[in-house]
C-alpha cells in the first residue's frame, strides 16, 4: 500500500486535518465496515473543522478581547436589567450584519466589559473580524501613529474590521484632536460596519463629554441613529462576589 507517500503528500499539501484522521484509519480497525465515501468523509470532516478551528482561533487572537468571556456564560439571575431576549438576539449576530451598532451603558462593576467581550467571541465565532479597543488606550495608540506614520494605516484596519468594540467611552471630557479621531472612525464605519460602545457615562452625556457641539452632533448622529441599547443598573457584581466570600 502507497500510504506512505499518501501522508507525505497531504503533509506537503499542508491537508493537516486529513493527515491526521488518514494516520488514524490505518492504525484502527474501526473504520473497515465503512464504505470509501463515509471513510472520505470522515477525511473531508476533519480537514473542514481543523480549518474552522485555526480560522477562529487567529480571529480572537487579533481581536484581542479584554475577557475570555461567552454569551453562555452570561449571569442573568443578578438583578442588572439585562434583557435576556435582546442578548440572544444579539447573539444571532445579524445587527453585525445589517451593520447596527451597540450601546451599552452601566455603573462600574455592572459586567459591561464582559458582556461587550462575550459579543465579539460571539462575532469571532460566526466568522466576523472583531477589534477591542479601551477608548482612552485607542487615542493614544493614534497619537503614536500619527508621530510614526502608521496613522493612515490604523484608521484603514479599524475601518474595515466588522465589529469594533470601543470599552470605557467618555470617562473624560475629549480633547480637539481626540473628538476629530473618534470623527474619523464612526465617519468610515457608519451603515458599513458595526461598533459596541461601553461606558459608565449614560448616553444622555455623551454630547457634553465630547465637549464641541457641532462634532458632538456628527459623532453621535453616527452612532445612535440605528443602535440597539443595553442599560444595566444596580450595584456591583465584583462587590456582589466579594460579599459572598466574607
Amino acid at each position: 500500500m502507497l500510504t506512505n507517500p499518501t501522508l507525505d503528500k497531504l503533509q506537503e499539501l499542508r491537508l493537516t486535518g486529513m493527515h491526521a484522521a488518514y494516520s488514524e484509519q490505518l492504525e484502527s480497525t474501526d473504520h473497515h465496515d465503512l464504505t470509501f465515501d463515509e471513510r472520505f468523509g470522515l477525511l473531508v470532516d476533519r480537514e473542514h473543522t481543523q480549518r474552522h478551528n485555526r480560522r477562529l482561533k487567529t480571529r480572537l487572537t487579533k481581536a484581542r478581547l479584554r475577557l475570555s468571556a461567552a454569551i453562555e456564560d452570561i449571569d442573568y439571575r443578578h438583578p442588572r436589567g439585562l434583557d435576556k431576549r435582546l442578548m440572544l438576539s444579539l447573539a444571532e449576530c445579524d445587527w453585525i450584519r445589517q451593520h447596527h451598532n451597540v450601546v451599552l451603558t452601566g455603573p462600574t462593576g455592572a459586567g459591561k466589559t464582559y458582556i461587550a467581550c462575550a459579543l465579539g467571541h460571539k462575532a469571532c465565532r460566526e466568522g466576523f473580524t472583531v477589534l477591542y479597543h479601551r477608548a482612552p488606550r485607542l487615542f493614544q495608540d493614534l497619537e503614536r501613529a500619527k508621530a510614526d506614520g502608521r496613522y493612515p494605516k490604523l484608521l484603514t484596519a479599524l475601518a474595515k474590521t466588522d465589529l469594533l468594540i470601543l470599552d470605557d467611552f467618555a470617562t473624560a471630557l475629549l480633547t480637539d484632536q481626540q473628538r476629530r479621531d473618534l470623527f474619523e472612525i464612526v465617519e468610515d464605519r457608519c451603515e458599513r460596519r458595526s461598533t459596541l460602545i461601553a461606558a459608565q457615562m449614560p448616553l444622555n452625556h455623551w454630547h457634553e463629554t465630547i465637549g464641541d457641539p457641532t462634532l458632538a452632533d456628527a459623532i453621535l448622529d453616527r452612532l445612535i441613529h440605528n443602535p440597539h441599547k443595553i442599560t444595566l443598573k444596580g450595584e456591583s457584581m465584583r462587590k456582589r462576589k466579594t460579599d459572598k466570600l466574607d
